[in-house]
C-alpha cells in the first residue's frame, strides 16, 4: 500500500482514497482499521425514487452497483435500497412516488441488479431505519449538521449559508435538516463496511462515520465504521449547460436522456445539446466543455471499450451534426437491451413479479436489520 493512500479491496475497479486530500475523510486510522475490521464485507447504497433514472445516474453509480454485484466474492453481502423516506422532504404527491417507486425498482433491475445476489428492497419497508434515526439524533451534533450542503442544496441556498439567518430558518424543515441523520441510520442498520458514492456524497459517509464514533464512545462498539467506495467514473453532465451535472431538477426535460428513452428521444437531445462553434472535435473540458461532455458518455458507452482519446482521433475532423449523430448511435445501442428489458418488467404479470421483488426484498432487509438493531437497543437500555 503506497503510504497515504487508502485502497478500497472489494473489486479493482475501485478507486483509491487520498487521505489528506479534499475526497478523503478525516481520519486516516479510522479508514485504516474500517478496512481490516473482517473478512467479510457489507455494501449498502440507496437511491431516491425520483423515477426512470438518467444516463448520470446510470454511469456514476447504478452500472458501479452492477458491477460490485458481479464481481464481490461470496462473502460479500450487497443491499441496495429505494430510499423513499428521504422523498418525502419534498413533499411528493402521494401517488407519483407511488409510480416513481415502481419504476426505480424496475430500472435497478433492467440495469443487472439481480435480487439473488442483492438484496434490493424500499426503505420504508423496514421500521428499523426511523428507529435507529430517532437513537443517533440523540448523539449526532447540530453543528456539524448545519454545515452539510443537503438542505443549502434543496432549498437553492448558497454553500455559505447559514442557520443564524432567519429567512433560512423559516425555510428549513426539521426532515430535510436532519435528512443526514437518517442516511447515516441506513448505512449503520446492516453493519456496512463499505458505500460506493460519488465525490459529492463523501461528506455523507463522514458524517456516518462520525454518528458512529459518537455512539460507540458513548455505549461500546457497536457499529462498524464504512469506508466510501469512489467510483471512477466522470460525473455526466447536463446537455443544455455542461458546467452543471445531469439533474431532473433541471426544468428543461431536454437537459437529460433516460435510460428508457427511444432512439428518436436521444437523438433530438443530442442534436440540441449545447457545444460550441469551433472546427472539429476535441476533449477539453475548460473550453470546450460540451463537446468534452458528449465525448465522455461516448466513452463511457462505448461497446469497444473505445477511449476518449481513440474517439477524439476518430471523429477530429467531423462537423458538429455528425458528430453528434455518431453520439446518438452510441448512447442508443448502449441503452437499447436496458430500454426493453425495462418496459418488459413493467408490464410483467400486471406487476405482481416487481411487488413480489420488493416484498421478498424488505423481508431479507428487516432480518439482517434486526440483527443490529437489537445490539442497538440493549447498549442504550431499551
Amino acid at each position: 500500500m503506497l503510504p497515504g493512500v487508502i485502497y478500497a479491496s472489494i473489486v479493482p475497479f475501485l478507486t483509491k482514497i487520498r487521505v489528506g486530500s479534499r475526497h478523503t475523510l478525516p481520519s486516516q486510522k479510522l479508514l485504516r482499521s474500517s478496512l481490516h475490521l473482517s473478512t467479510s464485507h457489507v455494501v449498502f447504497s440507496g437511491i431516491q425514487p425520483t423515477g426512470v433514472p438518467h444516463l448520470g445516474n446510470y454511469l456514476g453509480a447504478l452500472r458501479q452497483w452492477v458491477r460490485l454485484q458481479n464481481e464481490a466474492q461470496p462473502n460479500t453481502q450487497l443491499l441496495f435500497s429505494i430510499v423513499d423516506l428521504h422523498a418525502i422532504t419534498v413533499n411528493p404527491d402521494a401517488q407519483q412516488l407511488q409510480r416513481w417507486k415502481r419504476q426505480t425498482l424496475a430500472a435497478l433491475l433492467s440495469v443487472g441488479l439481480d435480487p439473488e445476489q442483492a438484496i434490493i428492497f424500499y426503505q420504508s419497508s423496514v421500521p428499523a431505519h426511523t428507529e435507529l434515526m430517532w437513537i443517533l439524533s440523540c448523539t449526532a451534533s447540530t453543528g456539524h449538521l448545519s454545515r452539510m450542503t443537503q438542505w443549502k442544496t434543496k432549498l437553492a441556498l448558497a454553500d455559505s449559508a447559514s442557520l443564524l439567518d432567519p429567512t433560512n430558518r423559516s425555510k428549513l424543515k426539521l426532515g430535510l435538516f436532519s435528512y443526514p441523520v437518517l442516511q447515516a441510520a441506513d448505512i449503520l442498520l446492516y453493519g456496512t463496511t463499505h458505500v460506493p458514492v460519488g465525490q459529492d456524497q463523501i461528506q455523507h459517509v463522514e458524517f456516518t462515520r462520525d454518528c458512529a464514533n459518537n455512539f460507540n464512545a458513548l455505549h461500546g462498539e457497536v457499529f462498524v465504521e464504512p469506508v466510501a467506495l469512489i467510483s471512477p467514473t466522470k460525473r455526466v453532465m447536463s446537455l443544455k449547460n455542461p458546467l452543471v451535472k445531469m439533474s431532473k431538477s433541471h426544468e428543461d426535460h431536454r437537459s437529460r436522456i433516460l435510460i428508457t428513452d427511444t432512439p428518436d428521444d436521444i437523438k433530438i437531445k443530442v442534436r440540441r445539446a449545447m457545444t460550441d462553434s469551433m472546427d472539429g472535435v476535441s476533449f477539453d473540458e475548460l473550453q470546450r466543455p460540451g463537446v468534452s461532455n458528449l465525448l465522455s458518455i461516448m466513452a463511457a458507452l462505448d461497446q469497444h471499450g473505445t477511449s476518449i482519446d481513440e474517439l477524439v482521433q476518430k471523429c477530429s475532423t467531423l462537423g458538429m451534426r455528425d458528430f453528434k449523430d455518431r453520439v446518438t448511435v452510441t448512447i442508443s445501442e448502449g441503452l437499447a437491451d436496458i430500454r426493453d428489458k425495462y418496459y418488459h418488467l413493467m408490464k410483467f404479470d400486471d406487476g405482481r413479479y416487481l411487488e413480489d421483488i420488493a416484498t421478498e426484498g424488505a423481508r431479507k432487509a428487516r432480518e439482517k436489520a434486526d440483527i443490529i438493531l437489537e445490539k442497538v437497543r440493549h447498549a442504550v437500555g431499551f
